[in-house]
C-alpha cells in the first residue's frame, strides 16, 4: 500500500500533467487572445500596420487615404532598429533597472492573490493560482487575477506590462514589440499592482523595470526577452 506521501506525490504529478495537457490544448486552439474584442493574431495586427505604412508611401488618387491621426499612430508603432544586444548594456543605456529577485515559492493555491502576497512589484515568482492566462495582449481591466499572471512566468512566459495611465502611443509600441516574434509565449497587460515604473518586463525570478519609456527601452526589452523566454521551471507549449 502506498504511503501518504507517495499518494500525495502521485496526485501532484497527475494534477500537473492535467494542467499541462489543458495548456497544450488551449495553445493549439488559439495562440493569442485579445480580451473584450475576441481573438486576433498579432500577425494580423502587424499586417494592418504594414498596410497602413504602405498606404502612406504615395501613389495615385485611387490609393488609400490615411487620416493624420491614424498616420501618427502608425508612425508611433514603428520601433527603432536594435543596436545593443547585451542585456546589461541595453538596460543601462535605457535607464532601466535589471534585477533578479529571490525565489518566493511556487505552490498552487486556489484563492485571490494581491500585491502584498509578493515581495517584489511587479512579482516575478511566488505561490499562485492553479490556472494561468493564455498568451496574448489583454485590454486594460481584463487581467484581474494576479495569481494567474505569476503562473504564466513559471511556464517561461515573458510578461510585458505598463502603468495605468500610460499614453496610447506607448501601448501601441509595446503591442508592436510583442508582435516582433508573433507573440510567442508573451503576455501583455496593464499593470494591476500599482508599480511605479512606466513599463516593465518580467520573467521567472527576473525583472526589467523602466521609469519612463524612451527609444532605447526596446533594446533592453528585446535582450531581456531573448535571454529569459522559455526559461521558467515548467515547460509548457
Amino acid at each position: 500500500m502506498a504511503s501518504r506521501q507517495e499518494e500525495k506525490e502521485r496526485r501532484r504529478r497527475e494534477r500537473q500533467e492535467r494542467e499541462q495537457a489543458e495548456a497544450r490544448a488551449a495553445a493549439n486552439k488559439k495562440r493569442l487572445q485579445l480580451v473584450g474584442g475576441g481573438v486576433l493574431a498579432l500577425a494580423a495586427i502587424a499586417a494592418v500596420v504594414i498596410a497602413l505604412v504602405t498606404g502612406l508611401g504615395g501613389g495615385g488618387d485611387d490609393g488609400p487615404t490615411v487620416p493624420d491621426s491614424d498616420a501618427a499612430q502608425v508612425a508611433a508603432a514603428k520601433l527603432p532598429e536594435q543596436v545593443v544586444t547585451d542585456l546589461e548594456d541595453a538596460a543601462k543605456a535605457a535607464g532601466c533597472a535589471l534585477t533578479n529577485p529571490k525565489y518566493e515559492g511556487a505552490d498552487h493555491e486556489d484563492r485571490e492573490f494581491t500585491p502584498t502576497d509578493y515581495k517584489t512589484n511587479p512579482p516575478t515568482s511566488g505561490n499562485h493560482n492553479p490556472v494561468w492566462y493564455e498568451d496574448g495582449i489583454y485590454e486594460p481591466g481584463t487581467v484581474p487575477k494576479l495569481g494567474r499572471i505569476v503562473h504564466t512566468l513559471e511556464h517561461g512566459r515573458i510578461g510585458v506590462q505598463y502603468r495605468k495611465g500610460t499614453p496610447k502611443s506607448v501601448v501601441t509600441q509595446l503591442e508592436t514589440f510583442v508582435g516582433e516574434n508573433e507573440g510567442y509565449h508573451m503576455v501583455m497587460f496593464e499593470n494591476t499592482t500599482g508599480m511605479k515604473p512606466q513599463v516593465a518586463a518580467t520573467a521567472w525570478t527576473h525583472s526589467l523595470t523602466c521609469d519612463e519609456m524612451n527609444p532605447k527601452v526596446f533594446d533592453a526589452m528585446r535582450t531581456f526577452r531573448d535571454k529569459y523566454l522559455d526559461q521558467g521551471p515548467e515547460k509548457v507549449p
